[in-house]
């Protein structure tokens, strides 16, 4: 596999394999183009902060490559200023605000209880706008057996 000019990254969505597969999905079909981390995280696992213009190297839930994207927008808010637009482009749920602060604070709280951290309204998230590039043969998405 050949990847596109830029400084890459490696990143994954979800944090167990069926919820991995159902985001991945949602990325090929189009309705997502947008991730969200946790900078506290990001910062313990002394990963570098992303940046617009990076190629990233999308991993499945057996941190097998399945996507190729690059960043077009990186911004860093409170958790409490997400806003309604950047919660329909991430495109999970029924693209509401209100299920992108339910599924994200129960995600956010899992990092936070990972990395030794308390949840609130305030915690700094990296909201990541992207372009998909590619999709790997052989990868998982969608439903699993």
């Amino acid at each position: 596999m050949t990847l596109p000019p830029g400084r890459l990254r490696v990143d994954g969505y979800g944090d167990s394999p069926a919820l991995s597969r159902e985001l991945l999905a949602l990325i090929v079909s189009g309705r997502k183009r947008a991730g969200t981390g946790l900078l506290w995280a990001l910062e313990h696992d002394g990963e570098d902060l992303p940046q617009v213009g990076d190629i990233e190297l999308v991993i499945d839930h057996r941190h097998q490559p399945a996507l190729v994207t690059r960043l077009t927008e990186v911004d860093i808010r409170a958790f409490d200023q997400v806003d309604a637009r950047y919660a329909a482009i991430e495109g999970e749920g029924d693209g509401s605000l209100a299920f992108w602060r339910q599924a994200h604070e129960a995600f956010f709280g899992r990092e936070c209880a990972r990395i030794g951290r308390t949840p609130s309204p305030d915690m700094p998230v990296v909201c990541c706008v992207f372009e998909l590039l590619s999709v790997v043969p052989g990868a998982e998405i969608g439903p699993g057996p």
